[in-house]
């Protein structure tokens, strides 16, 4: 399939215009994410379409705790990512080997209404587009969700926010609600570890937060690389200078997996993050992926009484009134309907 955003050299070589990588891709040849290739002197979307997961999960899932609670979203992925973090949980679908292109190429063509009319029969109020990288298929992403939002569904994105302003632009008045992965308030952690810049990132988040999209920031805190309490606190006070107070930032414990081996996140490395949360005046920091400690619950910033009650992913109970609380009448920011 086409794509939509390149343009043409007149070397025949082509500009790939999707995400930060901004690559120039030469006849035969594909960009970082190894699934846009330059195809006689056009750029094809080797992933359009071939789903290599589909599943309805709980939005809580995403995580996104102040987006419609208790619902549940088909959740679609594609191959391919941008970034080759060596942390990755999805690597095997995700790091786009020639292994993962050949079973791609094997895969059937999913029309975006056959994922519309999934989402519908199995009662899933939004389609998120995750486990991968949305932007590498974005095509499909922005065909779907046209789809999506005439049937009356929302739709997520679960992106590291490597996207160009041309990608998010695109999805104006399309998506409702993204959690974005900040992984560092560092460049070089970004340079050296993910293949990406903190810049671009940062960017996207003031766009979409501009655009009118319901944000949430998730943090996968790993001992000794980004657990600095000097990087948390400033990345804490971006969330709340240039989001808002009321972003939720959620701080995931982090355990060995792909190439990268370093201790497991300790409890005290998450109530660090959480303070410096805290003394920036976030008024939402949920601590993930780590049983025993009670992260979970939305908390009436005016007052401290539990709104939304949660047991890991499940909703056990709200104490809302639309989105105010019923214990002391404040409004808490959110999507709650």
């Amino acid at each position: 399939m086409e794509s939509r955003f390149y343009k043409k050299n007149s070397d025949q070589h082509l500009l790939c215009t999707l995400c930060g990588h901004q690559c120039v891709i030469a006849p035969g040849l594909s960009g970082r994410c190894r699934v846009r290739l330059n195809q006689d002197a056009r750029l094809q979307a080797l992933n359009y379409g071939r789903l290599l997961a589909a599943n309805a999960d709980p939005i809580e899932k995403k995580p996104l705790f102040h987006f419609k609670p208790g619902g549940s979203s088909f959740s679609i992925a594609a191959a391919g990512c941008n970034f080759h973090c060596d942390f990755c949980q999805n690597w095997s679908i995700s790091q786009t080997t020639s292994a993962l292109l050949k079973e791609n190429a094997r895969l059937p063509l999913t029309a975006p209404a056959q994922v519309v009319a999934k989402a519908l029969t199995i009662g899933c109020a939004s389609i998120s587009y995750t486990y991968t990288e949305p932007i590498v298929f974005w095509d499909y992403a922005l065909d779907c969700m046209a789809l999506a939002k005439d049937a009356g569904l929302d739709n997520i994105v679960v992106s590291n926010g490597f996207g160009s302003p041309t990608a998010w632009r695109a999805a104006q008045g399309l998506l409702d609600a993204a959690n974005i992965d900040l992984k560092a308030f560092d460049n070089d952690f970004y340079t050296k570890i993910c293949g990406g810049r903190l810049s671009v990132v940062l960017d996207s988040l003031r766009q979409l937060k501009k655009m009118g999209v319901w944000l949430e920031i998730t943090t996968l805190l790993i001992p000794g690389l980004n657990d600095d309490p000097d990087q948390l606190r400033r990345l804490a006070l971006f969330i709340a200078n240039e989001l808002s107070p009321d972003t939720p930032w959620h701080v995931s414990a982090y355990r060995p997996a792909y190439k990268r081996n370093n201790p497991a996140t300790g409890y005290e490395h998450l109530l660090c993050a959480s303070e410096a949360g805290r003394k920036a005046g976030l008024h939402f920091v949920y601590l993930g992926n780590a049983p025993g400690l009670k992260g979970e619950n939305t908390v009436c910033p005016a007052c401290q009484a539990v709104v939304v009650e949660r047991r890991g992913f499940t909703v056990i109970n709200k104490r809302l009134a639309g989105d105010t609380c019923t214990n002391c009448q404040q409004p808490v920011a959110g999507v709650w309907i």
